[in-house]
């Protein structure tokens, strides 16, 4: 399951910088859709070591952050509704045009910001789990 964890881990830190050059090129809808993806591989990491196995077929953070039974702030709460909108709804090609009009250059570098803050407590929470 360690492979697992790292991968998980990794692949986070990747999607992580992603959002980050997102920003910096100014595709700002990517931005909020990386971020999700981070913080989504974070939580399946923290599956895998409290779970001892594969994390479920899921997109939902909130959801997983209810099956790990992790303790969450509200800001920290919204802040995952409103990643995981962005993950579902941007898929789909009439709903990703209204959702760019939403996340300029400061909403998609609020969000960033945000998942930054919370990407760490989630990292922390992991290696403190180990």
């Amino acid at each position: 399951m360690e492979n697992a964890i790292q991968e998980w881990i990794k692949a986070s830190e990747y999607d992580l910088e992603t959002a980050q050059v997102m920003a910096d090129t100014g595709r700002y809808l990517y931005v909020t859709f990386m971020c999700q993806q981070a913080i989504e591989k974070t939580l399946k990491a923290i599956y895998c070591l409290k779970k001892n196995e594969l994390p479920p077929r899921t997109h939902n953070l909130l959801y997983l952050v209810d099956i790990l039974e992790l303790i969450l702030t509200e800001p920290d709460k919204a802040l995952l509704s409103v990643l995981n909108q962005f993950y579902l709804e941007s898929r789909y090609p009439l709903e990703r045009s209204k959702l760019a009009k939403e996340v300029d250059a400061a909403k998609s570098r609020e969000y960033l910001d945000k998942t930054k803050g919370v990407w760490r407590c989630l990292k922390q929470a992991l290696t403190q789990s180990k």
